[in-house]
């Protein structure tokens, strides 16, 4: 049995048992991949995969359990290959982060800025996607860090750590009638086509739950992934935009008007999570400590050390969380 033997078949098992994915991937060739697993059944005596003719169609019961320890190996190989790093330089590396749009445009831009002069040699690489995107990138992965507010719970291979609450505006054009309003109801609110994020995206799943409990039944006229796309449909005149409070620039956004909106929802939360039993390299401490001043390396060490979420959520139970 080879290591490259337990990429190859964890590799074809992320891709869908797609072969000549997995290939690409991993920069060699389909039927050098395909010989390899053949020859890794032959040594244990058993299938990793089924077959219809020359296609791979389904994982088998003891190639579950198989992959699973394959994946903690791996798993392990990058903890020793990360260690030695540190030792070798501690101050040189790479540092993967998954998010959605509205964390990349209007959170992290000045924590980016503050670990880049403190961590000119460490190459950040950023990925932007869904929520469900984001998560399954930590869990295969292919990023260090996932920070969202939906979808991260979906993973029981995460463990997720909350780094700050939000809640949400209301943004229309000058002269909206809503803007001479003393009070603003939900009722008011679904009077008026609305524009908003697409389900699944920046605590979407708030602002539905708070309508649905009012029996109400908002016109939602156009959604998006972007707070910048929402405000520019707001512009146009189409509908009132709600977004997460952070969304709105006052300086760039200043043909706008704001509307607190806090008091409508339930707020929010947006965590970071990681893969359990990863191994943090310095600089990756203090990116998270950075981004949530609370989350210190102790912290952040025993979240890492915990067996379950439950571990993790009585870590950081009483934590005062900030408010953006």
């Amino acid at each position: 049995m080879k290591l490259h033997q337990l990429r190859y078949i964890w590799e074809v098992a992320k891709q869908g048992l797609n072969v000549s994915q997995a290939a690409a991937h991993l920069y060699s060739s389909q039927p050098g991949i395909s010989k390899q697993i053949r020859l890794l059944e032959e040594e244990l005596g058993l299938q990793i995969f089924t077959r219809r003719g020359k296609h791979l169609v389904e994982i088998t019961p003891a190639g579950l359990e198989i992959l699973e320890t394959s994946g903690e190996i791996l798993q392990q190989i990058e903890k020793i290959q990360s260690l030695a790093q540190e030792h070798s330089d501690a101050h040189r590396g790479n540092l993967s982060l998954a998010t959605t749009h509205t964390q990349y445009r209007y959170v992290l831009p000045p924590i980016i800025r503050c670990f880049i002069d403190k961590y000119p040699d460490v190459a950040l690489h950023m990925h932007q996607g869904t929520p469900t995107q984001i998560s399954a990138a930590a869990v295969n992965a292919e990023a260090d860090f996932a920070i969202a507010t939906e979808a991260l719970e979906l993973y029981t291979d995460l463990h997720m750590l909350p780094c700050y609450r939000w809640n949400r505006s209301i943004l229309v054009p000058k002269g909206h009638p809503l803007i001479e309003e003393s009070e603003i109801s939900l009722y008011k609110i679904a009077s008026y086509p609305i524009i908003t994020y697409t389900f699944g995206f920046t605590g979407r799943s708030k602002l539905d739950e708070a309508f649905d409990a009012q029996g109400l039944k908002p016109r939602v006229v156009l959604t998006a992934a972007d707070a910048d796309v929402i405000k520019t449909y707001v512009r146009l005149g189409l509908g009132i935009g709600i977004v997460a409070s952070m969304a709105f620039d006052a300086e760039i956004d200043k043909d706008l008007v704001v509307l607190d909106a806090s008091g409508l929802f339930e707020p929010s939360t947006t965590k970071i999570g990681f893969r359990r039993n990863s191994y943090f390299r310095g600089y990756m401490y203090d990116f998270i400590e950075m981004f949530a001043p609370h989350l210190n390396r102790d912290l952040v060490r025993r979240s890492l050390e915990a067996k379950s979420m439950a571990e993790v959520d009585e870590l950081v139970g009483d934590i005062e969380l900030p408010v953006l």
